[in-house]
């Protein structure tokens, strides 16, 4: 195993509106979201409880995490390198926190390094703020209060990208495209993830994206850190 790929942890999450149904929101919340909403509207006909359901799962204020997908290198019987994936997933957000909680607490927290794409700017914050949310205590490797931000080892592969250039956004297709990696989106991207939660009821099908995202994540990783490999075994563990 090489030393540098033994205590990351990869992840991924899939979010969706906290809700289907907009009536059913609490007049406050409603009242909240309408503020927000004005700034997306591109047009008089669209209504508040349109853009809810177009863009409320990006933000952890209205929306709730319904998959989460994990990945660590693991080394195999040939000395090969591979990568054992999990996933937690459900409909009830609280319980799949702590089963993620649960694992994170095993690990050890001081070596254990996270990485996403933007994870720095969603995933981090937004699994953060769920937690407390559903009244779930931050595990040690999620607790940033108070930390600045070079004390934060965790990694993030779009600041690997972005080189300094704060103002760039680049996704993790984009660059999984231009590295020659296998596309994730097989049926489904992020865009369609609410829909096919609220519409098709297909969660499978989210958790099986989430985790493909969460190998591609792993495989541009080895590509920024220039570490070449001739294939990567990937077992998954759910």
């Amino acid at each position: 195993m090489i030393p540098e790929l033994r205590d990351i942890l990869f992840l991924d999450i899939e979010t969706v509106a906290n809700t289907h149904e907009y009536e059913s929101l609490d007049e406050r919340i409603k009242t909240q979201w309408a503020r927000k909403a004005i700034f997306f509207k591109k047009d008089r006909e669209q209504t508040d409880e349109d853009i809810y359901h177009e863009r409320a799962g990006i933000y952890a204020e209205f929306g709730k995490i319904i998959c989460i997908a994990v990945g660590k290198f693991i080394e195999i019987e040939a000395g090969e390198l591979g990568f054992k994936t999990k996933a937690y997933y459900g409909d009830n957000e609280a319980t799949l926190l702590c089963e993620f909680k649960n694992m994170l607490e095993k690990m050890d927290a001081t070596s254990l390094k996270l990485c996403a794409h933007n994870g720095r700017e969603f995933d981090y914050p937004y699994l953060c703020r769920r937690l407390l949310v559903n009244g779930i205590a931050l595990p040690p490797a999620l607790n940033f209060m108070g930390k600045k931000a070079w004390e934060v080892q965790h990694l993030d592969t779009l600041d690997m990208w972005k080189f300094g250039d704060y103002k760039h956004y680049t996704s993790l297709e984009l660059l999984a495209s231009i590295f020659n990696i296998s596309s994730s989106k097989e049926g489904i991207d992020g865009s369609q993830v609410n829909a096919v939660y609220y519409k098709e009821k297909n969660l499978t099908k989210i958790k099986d994206y989430c985790v493909r995202d969460v190998v591609v994540l792993a495989q541009l990783f080895l590509k920024l850190k220039s570490i070449n490999i001739s294939k990567l075994i990937v077992r998954n563990s759910d």
